[in-house]
């Protein structure tokens, strides 16, 4: 622990900041989820609706600064792939 009080403020941000990420991230993986289930039923309107939504959630999460730009790309590029293939 440090002794430092900026530093241990600093610690408490970063700790806030983890949980916000890892609750955006998980948030992320249901959507995904979502569209993954609706490919698997082959329920096409739902699929797309899920699609839009997890598309929109990448780009927040890119713009969050929580994911890395390529990483939304490569997923929203698999999901839509799968969506298309229906």
């Amino acid at each position: 622990m440090a002794n430092i009080k900026s530093q241990k403020k600093r610690n408490l941000t970063n700790e806030k900041a983890r949980q916000r990420n890892n609750a955006f991230k998980s948030e992320l993986k249901s959507v995904i989820r979502t569209v993954n289930t609706a490919v698997a039923s082959s329920d096409k309107e739902a699929a797309v609706t899920a699609l839009a939504t997890a598309s929109r959630k990448l780009d927040k999460a890119v713009s969050k600064g929580v994911i890395h730009q390529n990483n939304a790309a490569n997923r929203k590029s698999a999901i839509s792939k799968k969506v298309n293939a229906l």
